[in-house]
């Protein structure tokens, strides 16, 4: 199925449906507010089998003209096991001294004005923001899925799993997914291939025919996001607050390891403010049945 004025993307059709959102996971955050486990129903709607990779964002760049927050700003945040090791000193992110502020970062230079998409036209875009990704939505004729709808696609008819697969990270040793290894954040084995982005469609897809719904990039839902907020009397479409500071995001990224962020499952979740960006965080697109 084509969709939008040059954007090509294949999409999956997922017919409506009850399916257990959130988790009772132990060791998930509390303050990410995951749980309870609750029904609930969707509508039907088709989804991005893959986030949207450079090429497809390039192609919306060049159809509007459009500037990314990243760009207006002058600078995103980069991940330092990224940099190269003479990169010039760097403001680091209190807490998370991992993040680096780097001038002139942005979708089409992700480590810095030094680098290029050279051989990742197909790797999901990062360095957008929520607003952005709004932006080339619309051009493309779609939406941000609700966080219920990217939870249910991201599952793959598969109930109360914590990955697209299973509750096994590793089954019988296979990588299924592109997150970290080894010891974070000052080695990476690349067990699984990659120390940043892998392409969109890499890894098997989940039972719905959706690739990296889980590790790779975060990525940005149309919901406000909440800890506490639950749509107890709207259990079919349910939608976030109607307010707040941050939007949801979900899936994990290439970062997580479970030594300090496990939020590389399925039902996990994390807020970020609209205007943010960051090398870790794309999206992918709905549109309505």
């Amino acid at each position: 199925m084509s969709d939008g004025p040059g954007d090509s993307a294949a999409m999956v059709r997922l017919p409506g449906g009850v399916f257990w959102m959130g988790s009772e996971d132990a060791l998930a955050y509390p303050d990410d507010g995951e749980g309870p486990l609750r029904q609930v129903e969707t509508s039907e709607l088709w989804i991005d089998a893959e986030a949207v990779t450079n090429a497809r964002f390039g192609a919306f760049v060049d159809d509007t003209g459009h500037l990314t927050q990243a760009e207006h700003f002058g600078w995103s945040f980069v991940f330092i096991g990224l940099l190269p090791t003479d990169f010039p000193p760097t403001q680091a992110v209190a807490g998370t001294t991992w993040w680096r502020k780097v001038e002139g970062a942005d979708w089409w230079h992700p480590e810095g004005p030094q680098s290029s998409l050279d051989g990742r036209f197909d790797h999901p875009v990062v360095h957008v923001s929520w607003n952005d990704a709004v932006a080339y939505s619309e051009w493309a004729g779609k939406r941000l899925p609700s966080e219920a709808e990217w939870e249910r696609a991201a599952r793959g008819g598969l109930e109360r799993r914590a990955f697209p697969w299973g509750d096994e990270l590793e089954p019988n040793g296979e990588h299924r997914m592109n997150v970290w290894q080894g010891d974070f954040p000052s080695h990476n084995s690349l067990e699984d291939g990659y120390l940043g982005t892998a392409p969109a469609g890499s890894f098997p897809p989940n039972g719905y025919g959706l690739h990296n719904t889980t590790g790779n990039v975060w990525e940005w839902t149309a919901d406000w996001f909440s800890s506490t907020f639950r749509t107890r009397d709207r259990r079919r479409d349910p939608l976030g607050p109607r307010r707040g500071t941050h939007k949801v995001q979900k899936g994990g990224s290439y970062l997580c390891h479970a030594s300090y962020c496990r939020r590389y499952r399925v039902a996990a979740r994390t807020g970020n403010t609209p205007d943010s960006s960051t090398g870790n965080l794309g999206f992918r697109c709905v549109r309505s049945g």
